[in-house]
């Protein structure tokens, strides 16, 4: 079992850089691939990143490769998202999660943080 909390969000101006952190309770926490979520409203939940265990694999949504960089200090018990180049279209609710594989979907992912909001101004 593992415990999720995101700290980070916040209100930035588009083109601003905003880092998301994950601290995860438990013992197994590197067992885990990691991802981030994000949701706005009134839409679907949706990818942004994923990392494996280690840290060697990480995939990344179309609409944020090359300005977000997933990773994970595995003394710590920490994921990061960093956010760089920011667009108004990027605000949401975004959302840490735990999963056994390596995935995509959010449906792979069985622990969830309880979400940090973030917003961007035009």
């Amino acid at each position: 079992q593992v415990q999720l909390v995101e700290s980070g969000g916040g209100l930035v101006q588009a083109g601003g850089s905003l880092r998301l952190s994950c601290a995860a309770s438990g013992r197994t926490f590197r067992s885990y691939a990691m991802g981030w979520f994000r949701q706005a409203p009134g839409k679907e939940r949706e990818f942004v990143a994923c990392i494996s265990w280690s840290g060697g694999n990480t995939d990344y949504a179309d609409s944020v490769k090359g300005r977000f960089t997933i990773s994970r200090d595995n003394a710590k018990n920490t994921v990061y998202l960093q956010m760089n180049s920011l667009k108004p279209e990027d605000a949401a609710v975004y959302y840490c999660a735990a999963a056994v594989r390596f995935s995509r979907r959010v449906a792979a992912y069985d622990h969830w943080g309880q979400g940090t909001q973030v917003t961007v101004s035009s």
